[in-house]
């Protein structure tokens, strides 16, 4: 008989404790109490439920809104715990078939998960699960220091009916209302504002800075004085009415001008000098004691010669009327290729006066 009731005692623990841990099963698979559960609406809930009082007076709604303070930014940012108590135990967790859950963290506990996910940039990255920035969204610090958005949280637990990390699967942790990842995106926006303010007023100054200063390069250099040219007249055509018969006046009396400049010009140099003239000019071109032809620096005279009309000379001299020597072939060649003298009137190469010339005898 004692045997008999030893064994069914036994077969009692055991159909106990199978009871137990199945209880504990179940419990664990409801999710009753979500780590991301509105608490306000389970507040708004509870009150609903509970029974009017019999001094209640009904509050009529005019319509009219009521002063109140607006929270402020701080507040709504403060982080907060969303399941402080821990869950009650199972029948197995009181017998000790399954260890306790863990107990709730401290705030000093709390900021070492916090430092170990800020050194791991949890909140800079996208959300683990939805792959999105968090931007201004609710967003919560698990205990294992993993970061995801509220409702993606949420929406894992339903699906998966449990609750464990989505990263490392860790069951029955704790859930912390953060707001790093809105700070860091406003911190975003705000430096995104500043890059584009700071953009514009460059491009502003550049504008500017290019409408004052030409730039370097040939090719836009080119264009900035072409619209400036261009700007220029456009200005002066719209500031100036142009009269044609004062334009044509003003044309006729500057032609007129340089008729006269060229008259007394062909007057000065096309007096014919005379022999005496000419032999005054020989003279001072003999006490200028020039031996070399100024062009192709060649000797005026044989060696031996001391002055420019004596002796026998190999080539031909021109002595010019501002008393210069010059080898006739190279004055020739000179008159040839000079550019912008109004024959008959050459200029000297040396003086750059208007000259007569005279051939020296050999």
């Amino acid at each position: 008989m004692l045997k008999n009731k030893g064994h069914s005692s036994k077969k009692d623990n055991l159909a106990v404790n199978a009871v137990a841990l199945q209880d504990h099963i179940l419990h664990d698979l409801q999710l009753r109490n979500l780590s991301v559960a509105d608490h306000s609406k389970t507040q708004l809930q509870k009150k609903e439920n509970k029974p009017l009082k019999k001094d209640t007076k009904a509050v009529i709604d005019t319509g009219l809104k009521k002063t109140t303070q607006c929270p402020k930014l701080e507040d709504s940012e403060k982080e907060y715990v969303l399941d402080p108590k821990p869950p009650p135990l199972t029948l197995a967790q009181k017998w000790g078939l399954i260890g306790p859950p863990p107990p709730p963290l401290s705030s000093d506990e709390w900021q070492k998960v916090k430092q170990r996910s800020l050194l791991q940039g949890d909140s800079m990255q996208p959300c683990p699960i939805c792959k999105e920035e968090f931007e201004l969204r609710p967003q919560v610090l698990l205990s294992c220091s993993h970061v995801f958005h509220k409702a993606c949280l949420q929406a894992f637990e339903k699906f998966t009916n449990k609750k464990t990390c989505p990263l490392c699967r860790k069951n029955q942790y704790q859930t912390r209302v953060i707001h790093d990842g809105a700070r860091l995106f406003r911190i975003k926006c705000v430096t995104r504002i500043q890059a584009y303010w700071r953009g514009y007023i460059v491009r502003k100054w550049y504008r500017n800075l290019r409408k004052t200063v030409p730039p370097t390069d040939a090719k836009l250099r080119k264009k900035f004085f072409e619209k400036k040219f261009t700007e220029i007249s456009h200005r002066i055509l719209c500031s100036y009415s142009t009269n044609i018969e004062e334009l044509f006046a003003e044309i006729d009396q500057c032609l007129a001008i340089n008729r006269s400049v060229l008259q007394q010009l062909e007057e000065k140099c096309g007096h014919e000098i005379t022999e005496e003239e000419w032999e005054k000019i020989q003279v001072q071109a003999l006490r200028r004691e020039a031996h070399e032809c100024s062009i192709c620096l060649a000797p005026l005279s044989p060696a031996g010669s001391q002055s420019v009309g004596a002796g026998r000379r190999s080539r031909e001299m021109a002595l010019l009327s501002c008393s210069h020597v010059f080898h006739h072939a190279c004055l020739l060649a000179l008159e040839e290729f000079s550019v912008g003298d109004r024959p008959p009137f050459h200029a000297c190469p040396l003086c750059r006066s208007c000259y007569q010339k005279k051939i020296l005898e050999c």
